[in-house]
């Protein structure tokens, strides 16, 4: 796992070893203070030699600043350095995510995908840091403090011998209990945060129903689940400091015991002593510093599992990158014998046997029930999501024979959810066509009746919108989103239930505006009432999946009793 996070280091690898090297001159410029202070004790103040005193003073003080030096660059370095590997990470996964199909993002919920790219990129960029500092710091510091300390008094330096086997068995075990809780604590964030998605999303309705406290009550609950998961999994990251922190004062009590014997015998000076202790000091703290660097890489390590699955996770939906591959040559769409289940499952089909055939030009409407597998049906065209069995061909050629970028270029989709983004009217209805004048805008929001309200605005098209396009009413979102889909200028355009919540009037002049601007244009339209499609080319009926009917609104009149029924319920509530 973590060598797949090595191209993640990509443009950032000289600061990543500069930090290291930094940190190593850092430690032995620490590592050196001791022994310089046992200098100045046993040989300066003993023989009472002031010049002594001074010269290897300053030399501690030189070492002391180096020391600092070494340390700021070493962390400015790592900060560049962890900064920018995650900034990697986090568009290595974005674009990974770019690259899923439907089917891909439904195996992972949305709050998921926001926790991975979120805490479990903080994460791993936490653990990348101390990668790169403590845990060079810690064994070169380790590795000199321990030769400084058997140079001193090698009968002494027993005391680790039987001090670190014991601190290192303590880690791995408490390494071994945590990482599984770990991995559960990051999925009860993946839950606390699908509550907070849903629950902001939906602040309107929640406020319309005066369910605030009741919503309150279940983000408590989640918030304390995760809690209760942090408490189990952070147990073992606590119990660790207390373990070193004895197991480090046990080793500085016999070191002063034993110590203290041989400065009694005559074997060992006081200033040898104050040094070896420092020495004990800093070879425990590396072994603290170690513990602790493990237990952060044993969170890490959950984190880069997750993000790991996502870089992995190979798309449903294959590109066709061959250089033949063809283009896009006109609107027509045929669906032969068509099969699909989102679950892939042959036996829980979402749409059975489709056959339909949509000429080039032709405006078809289909209409069916909540569940009938409408949009369901239309996601195929542009690959959205891709068939079980059967095919589908746009202009003659099986989708999944076009580039992508080709087959969705030249189909646009208007969906039920009218989704719009932070940013101006004019940014907005661009992401149909970058380039677009400001002409082209105005001619497109004209078809789509967009253009009066627009112009009432205080900025007109250079009108903000909040996110989602919290300011707009639900018609006109729908007609800025049928705007955006025009200016693609598409040789097939998808209207999901898209005029659901514009008057009948507005409605009206719409498919008007559709019949005269988008002449050669297929154009499917999904609807509930029947008015919306009854001057279609054909009509489909949907049921459970399965086409019931197709035809004209006369044809299916005489012959379909459903749409006959629904048609004539419509025109009573009309009247």
């Amino acid at each position: 796992m973590f060598k797949k996070l090595f191209p993640s280091v990509k443009g950032y690898g000289v600061p990543s070893i500069f930090a290291s090297l930094s940190v190593i001159a850092e430690t032995i410029f620490e590592v050196l203070l001791p022994f310089l202070m046992m200098k100045i004790v046993d040989v300066g103040i003993a023989s009472q030699d002031l010049s002594y005193v001074v010269r290897v003073g300053l030399l501690m003080v030189a070492a002391s600043l180096c020391s600092l030096f070494f340390g700021i660059m070493g962390a400015r370095l790592a900060a560049v350095a962890s900064t920018g590997f995650a900034k990697n990470v986090r568009g290595r996964l974005f674009h990974a995510i770019q690259d899923f199909s439907f089917a891909n993002i439904d195996r992972f919920s949305t709050a998921s995908l926001i926790t991975r790219l979120t805490i479990d990129v903080t994460n791993v960029q936490m653990a990348y840091m101390i990668t790169i500092r403590m845990l060079v710091r810690a064994p070169v510091m380790m590795i000199a403090a321990t030769i400084m300390a058997v140079r001193i008094n090698a009968s002494l330096a027993m005391v680790f011998v039987v001090a670190v086997p014991i601190l290192a068995l303590v880690i791995f075990v408490l390494l071994k209990v945590a990482y599984p809780r770990f991995g559960k604590m990051l999925e009860k964030y993946d839950a606390m945060n699908a509550q907070v998605q849903e629950k902001l999303t939906a602040i309107r309705v929640i406020k319309a129903f005066v369910r605030e406290d009741y919503e309150c009550e279940n983000f408590e609950e989640a918030a304390n689940t995760l809690r209760r998961f942090q408490l189990r999994a952070e147990k073992m990251v606590i119990l660790a400091m207390p373990v070193m922190m004895t197991a480090m004062y046990a080793c500085i009590i016999a070191v002063l015991w034993f110590g203290g014997l041989q400065i009694i015998g005559g074997t060992m000076d006081a200033g040898a002593l104050f040094s070896f202790i420092s020495y004990v000091a800093q070879i425990l703290i590396s072994l603290m510093m170690i513990s602790v660097a493990f237990m952060t890489l044993v969170v890490s390590r959950a984190s880069i599992r997750r993000i790991v699955e996502i870089i992995d996770e190979q798309p449903d939906i294959a590109d066709n990158n061959a250089e033949d591959a063809p283009t896009v040559a006109d609107g027509s769409i045929s669906f032969s014998h068509v099969d699909f289940s989102y679950n892939k499952d042959a036996n829980n089909l979402n749409l059975q046997d489709i056959n339909l055939e949509i000429s080039s030009g032709e405006t078809v409407g289909i209409i069916g029930g909540t569940g009938s597998a409408k949009t369901t049906l239309v996601q195929l065209i542009p690959r959205l999501y891709d068939v079980l069995s059967g095919s589908v061909k746009v202009g003659g050629h099986d989708v999944r024979e076009y580039k992508l970028d080709d087959l969705r270029s030249n189909v646009a989709m208007v969906l039920q959810n009218n989704l719009l983004f932070s940013g101006t009217i004019a940014e907005n209805l661009r992401w149909g066509k970058e380039d677009a004048t400001d002409e082209e805008l105005i001619a497109a929001a004209k078809v789509a009746q967009a253009d009066d309200f627009i112009s009432a605005m205080p900025d007109g098209y250079q009108t903000m919108l909040g996110q989602a396009g919290v300011n707009l009413s639900g018609g006109q979102k729908q007609r800025l989103c049928i705007a955006r889909a025009l200016l693609k200028h598409p040789k097939i355009i998808i209207l999901d239930d898209s005029t659901s919540a514009v008057d009948t009037a507005t409605d009206a002049r719409i498919r008007a505006g559709f019949k005269n601007e988008l002449a050669g244009t297929t154009t499917i339209i999904i609807a509930q009432r029947i008015s919306s499609v009854m001057d279609a080319d054909k009509i489909v009926v949907m049921e459970e999946g399965k086409i019931s009917a197709v035809g004209t609104h006369d044809e299916l009149m005489a012959t379909n009793k459903i749409y006959a029924e629904v048609f004539r319920s419509q025109q009573k509530g009309v009247a």
